[in-house]
C-alpha cells in the first residue's frame, strides 16, 4: 500500500505512506495557535453578536483558488459560524496575505486580521483531531475529496465538500454509504441549486409547467484554454514552502513540476485554474469537475437525483495519456433514462451549434432554459413566455432557495438533510462520470443505476474504479 517516494521529493520531512494518509489519526507536523491578546466584546456575545459557544467551528481544508473565491468568505460572513482552523499544504497560503485573499476579505466584509487567531497546519489530520472543529470545508484537488471526507466522517465532523464526489463512481459510492451510516451532515458544495435562475427553472419543470419532460440539453466548459494539452515538463525542485508529499497524498508519486500542481506564488490577479485541473490523475476534467454544476440540476429537474440513466453513449477528444495536461478536451454524450427522458451533454467551448454553457429542459407543453452568470433570473428563457411568471406552489416544489453555505450551517444545527447531500452529490457526479466512461470506451453502454454496474461489459466496469497506477487508493 505504501508508495515509493523520490529522494528529492521533499525537503527532509518525514515520509508518509499511503496507508497512513488514509488513517485519520495521529499528527505529523506541529503548528502553533496564535491567541489574540485583546478579546473584543463581540467575541463574548455582546453587541448583538453570536457568542462563540453558539457558533459552528469551521475548518478550511485547502486555501487555493476555489476556497478564496467562493468558500472562505461566506463562512466568515455568517454570524453563527467561526473559521477556527486553516489547513493548506503550501505554507505561503497559510499566511493568507495573497492578492486573492485580500480580494476575498474586501468582497465579503472582513479583514485578514480576523484570521490571525486560526490554528494553522499543513496536515488535515491535525484539524480533524481538534475539538473546536465542528465542520470542515474541503477545497482540495479532486483526488483528495473522498479520502479527506471519509476521514472527517470517521472523526465525527460535519462535511461541506467541493464537487465532484471523487474521481470515479466506486469511490463516490463508498463515501455516500459512509455518510449514510454516520450521524454527520454532508453538503456537496455546488452553488448552482442556489442560483435563482436554476432554482426557478427546475421548479417549473418539477411542477409540470412544461408538461411531460422529454429532452434535456446541457453543456459545460472544458476550460481547455486554461489547461491545454501539454507534454510532460522537466522536473523542477520542490518549492521550500510546499509539502509536496502531502499534496500528492494518496496519488502515485510523480516528479514535481509547477504545471502539475499550482503556481508557486499567487501573483496572478486573474486567479486562473491550477495545473492539476488538466491532469487525469487528479481531475477528470471539465466534463466531471465544472460539469457537476449543470449535471446536478439535470438530475434535480428530472427527479432522478437518487438514480441515474440506463443507457449512455458518447465520444470525446483526449490528448496522449503520457502528457502532463491530458484531460478530456471535447465530448458529446447521449443519455436515456428508464422513463424515456433523453439528455444530450456537450462541451460548450467546442459546440458546433454554439450551445452555451447551461441547460434546457424540453417538455410536451413548452421549454425552459438557463444560461448561468447572468444577474438574477436574466439568464432564464422559456416558451411560452408565460412560463416566466408562472407560479410554482410550495407543495409542487418543496424546497427553499438559500445560499449553499447557509443550507449547510442550518442543517448542522437541525441535523437535517442538506439540499445536496452525499447521495445526491454522488449521483450527480456519476452522471458526469458515466459520460466520461462512455467517451473512453466509444460505444453504447447499458447501466443499472441500482447495482451501479454496466450490463455485460467488463471493460466499462473496470473504469468504475481508477486503474492501477492512477487510483488514489484501492477499492476492494
Amino acid at each position: 500500500m505504501s508508495r515509493r517516494l523520490h529522494p528529492s521529493a521533499a525537503d527532509g520531512r518525514k515520509r508518509v505512506s499511503r496507508r497512513r494518509f488514509l488513517a485519520a489519526t495521529g499528527t505529523v507536523l506541529g503548528a502553533g495557535l496564535a491567541v489574540p491578546t485583546i478579546i473584543p466584546a463581540s467575541a463574548l456575545g455582546a453587541e448583538g453578536k453570536v457568542a462563540p459557544s453558539d457558533r459552528i467551528g469551521v475548518a478550511m481544508i485547502g486555501l487555493g483558488r476555489q476556497a478564496l473565491a467562493y468558500n472562505l468568505g461566506p463562512f466568515m460572513k455568517e454570524p453563527d459560524s467561526q473559521v477556527v482552523a486553516l489547513c493548506e499544504v503550501d505554507r505561503w497560503r497559510l499566511q493568507v496575505d495573497s492578492p486573492a485573499a485580500a480580494r476575498c476579505a474586501k468582497q465579503n466584509g472582513f479583514t485578514l486580521d480576523a484570521l490571525k487567531g486560526c490554528f494553522r497546519t499543513t496536515d488535515f489530520r491535525e484539524v480533524l483531531a481538534r475539538k473546536n472543529v465542528d465542520a470542515v470545508m474541503i477545497t482540495t484537488p479532486d483526488h483528495w475529496h473522498v479520502p479527506i471526507a471519509l476521514a472527517a466522517v470517521k472523526a465525527g465532523k460535519d462535511v461541506c465538500c467541493e464537487k465532484p464526489i471523487g474521481l470515479c463512481i466506486a469511490h463516490g459510492r463508498i463515501l455516500a454509504d459512509a455518510v449514510a451510516k454516520s450521524k454527520c451532515v454532508f453538503r456537496t458544495d455546488s452553488e448552482f441549486r442556489s442560483k435563482p435562475e436554476f432554482f426557478k427553472a427546475v421548479g417549473l419543470v418539477r411542477s409540470g409547467k412544461i408538461g411531460q419532460l422529454k429532452m434535456i440539453r446541457f453543456a459545460a466548459p472544458a476550460y481547455d484554454q486554461m489547461c491545454p494539452p501539454l507534454p510532460m515538463q522537466p522536473t523542477m525542485p520542490v518549492p521550500a514552502e510546499l509539502d509536496y508529499d502531502m499534496w500528492l497524498g494518496p496519488a502515485p508519486w510523480a516528479p514535481y513540476t509547477e504545471q502539475r500542481v499550482h503556481a508557486a506564488r499567487d501573483v496572478d490577479e486573474t486567479y486562473s485554474r491550477p495545473g492539476w485541473y488538466g491532469n487525469r490523475t487528479y481531475c477528470d476534467g471539465g466534463i466531471c469537475n465544472w460539469g457537476h454544476h449543470i449535471a446536478d440540476n439535470v438530475q434535480w429537474g428530472n427527479n432522478s437525483e437518487h438514480t441515474g440513466p440506463v443507457e449512455i453513449e458518447g465520444h470525446g477528444e483526449f490528448p496522449p495519456l503520457d502528457y502532463l495536461h491530458n484531460g478530456i478536451q471535447g465530448w458529446e454524450v447521449h443519455y436515456r433514462f428508464a422513463d424515456g427522458v433523453e439528455a444530450f451533454y456537450i462541451n460548450s467551448d467546442r459546440s458546433p451549434s454554439k450551445q452555451p454553457t447551461g441547460i434546457r429542459f424540453e417538455g410536451t407543453e413548452g421549454w425552459v432554459s438557463v444560461v448561468p452568470f447572468q444577474r438574477g433570473e436574466e439568464g432564464l428563457e422559456a416558451e411560452p413566455k408565460s412560463l416566466l411568471t408562472a407560479e410554482v406552489k410550495p407543495e409542487q416544489f418543496p424546497f427553499e432557495r438559500k445560499h449553499e453555505k447557509r443550507d449547510f450551517l442550518d442543517c448542522v444545527k437541525t441535523r437535517g438533510r442538506t439540499l445536496e447531500d452525499a447521495e445526491v452529490g454522488h449521483r450527480s457526479s456519476s452522471l458526469c462520470q458515466l459520460g466520461y466512461i462512455a467517451c473512453q470506451t466509444g460505444r453504447k453502454l447499458k447501466w443499472d443505476p441500482a447495482a451501479e454496474r454496466f450490463a455485460g461489459d467488463d471493460e466499462a466496469n473496470r473504469l468504475l474504479c481508477l486503474p492501477p497506477g492512477r487510483a488514489p487508493w484501492s477499492v476492494t
